[in-house]
């Protein structure tokens, strides 16, 4: 379940500090290759992230692979998929142990899915920007305050290699703009962001065309999937929350390419009197994925960890067991209490 979108922060954002970039310089120089991996189903920010670890991988002229074990279901995404695998290519164990790993826009293994090949055990440096992230140790830059991991990956490539070209520039403005909504769930505390986002511009990225490319060319079918989940909202805790849920048959009917759950979550918290936003997906027979949204003070990264999940205040996500009809009553309870 992809994070993106309406995360309202209240705090002011934390800069990377030379100490965390000379860290990070340490963890490159100290391997012969890398290996750099994102969470499964992503979205434009881990994508972001991860072709920009690849721009710091080029500039120390390391050999690097991406990872991901897909699927790539968002449109705007889907282009970026011929340049990542999911399997770990061969290394012989004296190459395993010159090998790194950088996980970006997650902070768990179990969190990157089905990749073919060992991953444990690899020297491994995480950049994230999740609140529930449960990260120890000194290979790691985990900051809740920055609206983007790839905001992250911009300061670090701004501090080792400097400026960024325009290519480069526009793919980590796609991912800042993805995470924030293309800026519209800052607040006045964010000018920081402003000010990273216009060295981008200043670069060569053109605003006007990451939004179209972020926002145009949806299928017709996710539009008619939305109607249906709309149609079957209903409103809990006093109308403050809203639910509604897909079910294996709508996944059947409508496909499961170009998904626009955005677009509810926009419309839902666009509602008078709506404060948080809960969407079920049944995947399998046993299985399903939450989407929990919200605005300002509900934080929705404590229902999401009652269920196995976790994110941040105002976006967060789960993969469950269980199934629609008994899994709604127990999530709006939790909802309930911090509502």
């Amino acid at each position: 379940m992809s994070l993106s979108l309406f995360f309202c922060y209240s705090v002011t954002m934390v800069t990377i500090t030379q100490s965390q970039i000379d860290s990070f310089k340490t963890f490159i120089e100290a391997h012969d290759s890398l290996l750099i991996a994102g969470h499964k189903e992503p979205d434009g920010d881990c994508v972001s992230c991860c072709l920009g670890m690849s721009y710091i991988a080029e500039y120390y002229n390391k050999p690097y692979q991406l990872l991901n074990a897909g699927p790539f279901k968002r449109i705007e995404v889907s282009k970026f998929a011929p340049y990542f695998k999911s399997e770990v290519p061969f290394m012989t164990q004296s190459e395993r142990e010159k090998c790194g790993l950088i996980i970006v826009d997650c902070s768990e293994i179990s969190r990157i899915g089905e990749i073919d090949g060992d991953l444990k055990g690899l020297d491994t440096f995480i950049v994230d920007h999740h609140k529930t992230a449960d990260i120890n140790g000194d290979n790691r830059i985990i900051d809740p305050s920055s609206p983007a991991a790839s905001l992250l990956v911009q300061q670090l490539y701004e501090g080792i290699a400097g400026p960024l070209d325009s290519e480069k520039a526009k793919t980590l403005f796609f991912g800042l703009s993805t995470d924030t909504g293309y800026f519209r769930y800052l607040n006045e505390k964010d000018a920081e962001v402003f000010k990273a986002a216009a060295r981008l511009v200043e670069a060569g990225t053109s605003p006007r065309e990451v939004y179209q490319e972020m926002t145009g060319g949806k299928q017709w079918n996710t539009r008619k999937l939305l109607g249906v989940l709309l149609s079957r909202a209903e409103r809990h805790c006093d109308g403050k929350l809203v639910v509604t849920y897909e079910t294996q048959d709508d996944t059947k009917r409508y496909g499961q390419d170009g998904r626009d759950s955005d677009a509810l979550y926009t419309l839902m918290l666009a509602t008078e009197g709506v404060e948080a936003v809960l969407f079920v997906r049944q995947e399998t027979e046993h299985n399903c994925t939450l989407g929990l949204r919200s605005k300002d003070r509900v934080d929705v990264s404590l229902v999401a960890s009652k269920f196995g999940g976790g994110g941040h205040k105002n976006a967060s996500g789960a993969s469950t067991e269980g199934q629609i009809a008994t899994l709604l009553p127990a999530i709006i309870k939790e909802f309930s209490h911090i509502i």
